[in-house]
């Protein structure tokens, strides 16, 4: 079959373009931008890519079928003639994933407001470490595994993660509904993605749908710790596992400490000793994706002993790029980027700096670029995350056009609440500028040890890789 990707240069889309190259279908695509490092990946792979939409060369190629991703919206030249020829089939990509590659896979779905990225790495890894191929799709770039999606081999598993973000825009269920869950992991629940979702009950609702489509023979593994969850209610129709550090928990979490060379913790299944594991990853939070990761691919090997399952590999566990990735370090200095854009994420990301660089500046600088973090539903939330840090710098809002004055984030307010607490906080109206009032007053850094945390899910207009240039040069 002959298919054709549109926005093929998203993570997402073009793992999963390789995926069906993978599996022997003829790929090609196109995006407004055609950049790396998808495009370079996607090139080796053999996959013709074309820079712009255009009906006219669309008709020319005559795929089979055409993928449409969820950043696609009507007004797309594009869009518009499939919808009018209605000369090409036409679907979304999880409905694509469904067809082509899950229909007949046990599943190992990972879902979450926090952490869906790492933990579906994670499985992955242990999979892989424990001898088994299974496929895996990875929205992000992991470093372990080493790709970001595999077919693998169809007698194992295929670990996939499960977005609650809607599928396209004339599919509007959740991406993971379409993701056949054998076993489905429920890492943790919040209200986000505000473009979509009304309130927290509405979440909590489509991932009750997801609930009640594990089969009976699967399960649910579910954060124990989290009351959103717990909310939801008891599952009946099928098995529910619990992690986290609670005692009512089947997997927990003991013994968690923290410091500059790394974090330890110890795992139990029902009271029994598990794994020892000392890894490079900061935070709690890490450790309990690294629960739900052990737990759910040591449930796919053996539902009665996931202990079957060797943990010893997390030792070795890089984690994904964007996820509290270290970019510079020097005796002074140390730079890391984050892909946070959710206030629990920013709160705890930063609670685990504290402990990690003891008697550092902690120097916050945060894009609010999501859908959710550019209105004011959250503006509070985000200021009692932000006064972690010693210092805060807040950026531009990305098309503050799209909101209303009244329901946009507020930089300036945000820095005179933060700065009635004793944080020091500046704000700018553009990204450029922002990078030039942090560099005056962190470069050359001077005086006790400094750690500056970017937070952004997007390119933050590339003051990261300017500053981390800058920092070198210092």
């Amino acid at each position: 079959m002959k298919i054709y990707f549109m926005g093929i240069c998203g993570t997402a889309m073009g793992n999963a373009a390789l995926l069906a190259r993978a599996a022997g279908h003829e790929v090609l695509g196109a995006d407004s931008g055609v950049y790396p490092p998808m495009s370079t990946v996607l090139a080796a792979a053999k996959i013709s890519l074309f820079e712009g939409y255009d009906p006219v060369r669309l008709g020319k190629l005559a795929p089979d079928l055409v993928v449409v991703g969820n950043a696609m919206s009507r007004g797309n030249v594009e869009v518009e003639w499939l919808l009018e020829s209605r000369a090409i089939r036409f679907t979304s990509l999880p409905a694509m994933l469904h067809d082509l590659v899950l229909a007949k896979r046990k599943n190992l779905v990972v879902c979450g407001t926090h952490g869906k990225t790492t933990t579906t790495s994670l499985a992955a890894y242990l999979l892989r470490a424990n001898a088994r191929d299974p496929g895996f799709l990875i929205g992000g770039v992991p470093q372990d595994p080493p790709v970001g999606a595999h077919l693998g081999t169809t007698s194992d598993p295929f670990v996939i993660e499960g977005d609650e973000y809607d599928s396209a825009f004339f599919d509007k269920r959740s991406k993971f509904i379409h993701y056949a869950p054998h076993l489905a992991v429920l890492n943790n629940l919040e209200f986000d993605h505000a473009d979509i979702f009304r309130d927290l009950a509405d979440v909590q609702r489509t991932f009750q749908h997801l609930a009640r489509i594990v089969p009976r023979n699967g399960a649910l593994i579910v954060n124990g710790d989290d009351d959103n969850l717990r909310a939801l209610g008891p599952a009946s129709w099928t098995r529910t596992v619990r992690v986290g550090v609670g005692e009512n928990c089947d997997t927990r979490i003991v013994d968690f400490t923290e410091a500059e060379t790394g974090a330890s913790f110890k795992i139990l299944w029902r009271g029994e000793p598990w794994a020892n594991v000392r890894w490079s990853l900061p935070g709690l939070f890490n450790a309990r994706n690294a629960a739900m990761a052990a737990t759910v691919a040591g449930l796919a090997l053996d539902p009665a002993l996931p202990t079957a399952l060797s943990l010893s590999a997390l030792a070795d566990f890089r984690g994904v790029k964007r996820r509290q990735e270290t970019l510079f370090i020097s005796a002074a200095l140390t730079v890391i980027e984050d892909f946070g854009h959710h206030p629990t994420a920013l709160a705890e990301t930063l609670r685990s700096f504290r402990a990690r660089f003891q008697g550092a500046t902690l120097t916050a600088v945060f894009e609010p670029r999501s859908n959710t973090s550019m209105r004011r539903t959250m503006q509070d939330a985000f200021m009692r995350a932000l006064s972690q840090a010693d210092e805060v710098y807040i950026g531009a809002l990305n098309r503050p056009e799209k909101y209303h004055p009244s329901d946009r984030f507020d930089p300036e307010a945000v820095a005179q609440q933060l700065e009635t607490q004793g944080v020091e906080a500046h704000f700018a109206v553009t990204n450029g500028s922002l990078f030039d009032q942090l560099a005056a007053h962190t470069l050359p850094p001077t005086g006790k040890p400094r750690v500056v945390a970017f937070f952004t899910n997007g390119s933050f207009d590339g003051i990261i890789g300017r500053y981390v240039a800058a920092a070198r040069g210092a």
